[in-house]
């Protein structure tokens, strides 16, 4: 299952790193590519693109075949800085392109003019297929768009059942642009929810593979997965295989809260929508 972005497509399942560090990134990767992964998200934030690297290289599986996403920090969002922070993500990550560069979170000093100037330079050469956002609101999505000379493909954001994202899924599918869920299994949150755990039931399925299917139900929806558990990688990728009933989709999208947001940092998030 993948999603079209221009003349590549996004897998629907990629394996988020977020917190993977040494031998323990590097073979989580080369296993997720054996299993049949073909997406692998990183940030320079997390200071693991190197092991991530060396993961794909040490694969049997072609390194174009592997899709990379990578994410800038805010602190270099100046153009100087962002430039610099693409060739050493290159640098780490052994490629000559990334398949999909992110602003990681949006920057409340740095105009988004500038940024998005930076990231079109990077696009015409040749550093990165396509460009988007993470942690963007609907309102700072649209500003975006307004300064962009090139396409924003996507937005990277937390989304799991216990946090509603109807409303930004549905500005981001007007736009064509793909929503990537971050812990789209609510940090196991939704292992041994009683709702979850019946419709698993019903599918002779784990709560995390019914999360994702859930989450994949929507089109433009993509999903990153983190496990540090080398056996559950196979488990997530067969997520893209279950099909739920409109009335278990509701169920699961019943349970959203208001305090269902886990990634709320001050200083750094937005006002969220």
């Amino acid at each position: 299952m993948t999603i079209a972005l221009g003349n590549t497509s996004l897998p629907r399942i990629g394996l988020g790193t977020f917190r993977l560090r040494g031998r323990e990134a590097t073979r989580l990767v080369e296993r997720a590519l054996a299993e049949g992964y073909r997406h692998i998200d990183t940030a320079r934030m997390y200071g693991n693109e190197a092991e991530i690297g060396a993961g794909i290289a040490n694969s049997a599986v072609p390194s174009a075949e592997v899709f990379v996403t990578t994410k800038i920090w805010p602190d270099n969002f100046r153009r100087r800085k962002l430039l610099r922070e693409v060739d050493a993500s290159l640098k780490a990550l052994k490629r000559e392109t990334i398949d999909l560069l992110l602003l990681h979170w949006p920057s409340k000093s740095v105009p988004i003019a500038e940024t998005l100037d930076a990231l079109a330079e990077v696009v015409a050469a040749g550093k990165a297929r396509h460009v988007g956002l993470s942690n963007f609101t609907r309102a700072l999505i649209a500003e975006a768009e307004q300064h962009s000379r090139v396409p924003l493909v996507a937005n990277q954001v937390e989304y799991h059942p216990f946090l509603d994202q109807r409303h930004l899924r549905a500005f981001l599918a007007e736009r064509d642009m793909a929503l990537i869920a971050y812990a789209p299994l609510a940090q196991g949150r939704v292992v041994g929810h009683p709702t979850i755990r019946a419709i698993a039931a019903n599918h002779d399925a784990t709560e995390g593979q019914i999360a994702l299917a859930w989450l994949l139900h929507a089109p433009n929806t993509a999903a990153i997965p983190k496990t540090a558990t080398p056996d559950r990688l196979a488990g997530n990728l067969a997520a893209t295989a279950i099909a739920l009933a409109d009335d278990e989709l509701d169920a699961i999208t019943a349970l959203a809260e208001p305090g269902g947001r886990m990634f709320d940092f001050p200083g750094l998030a937005p006002a969220w929508d």
